[in-house]
């Protein structure tokens, strides 16, 4: 998957039962794609389809440190990430 804005990636391994991969490989092979890039584009879209609101709920229910604001460095050196 090649993005015009590279985002940084990582590494996972996660385990599945052997009937699980045989039917991702024959569902992959069906699309003409290779396992991964399959598994990988499954996840992503699945992500994409995420609502922001309910995302943005449970992380400010279960990360306490959502709820506080940033000082006004901080808020100053996140802009200048940004540019702007």
């Amino acid at each position: 998957m090649s993005n015009a804005l590279s985002l940084p990636r990582k590494k996972k391994l996660i385990e599945l039962p052997e009937d699980t991969l045989k039917r991702l490989s024959f569902m992959a092979v069906s699309e003409g794609k290779s396992l991964k890039a399959f598994i990988e584009n499954l996840l992503i879209t699945e992500a994409k389809t995420m609502n922001d609101e309910d995302l943005y709920r449970h992380l400010v229910e279960t990360r306490p440190e959502g709820k506080v604001y940033l000082s006004d460095k901080e808020k100053e050196d996140f802009e200048k990430s940004l540019g702007i």
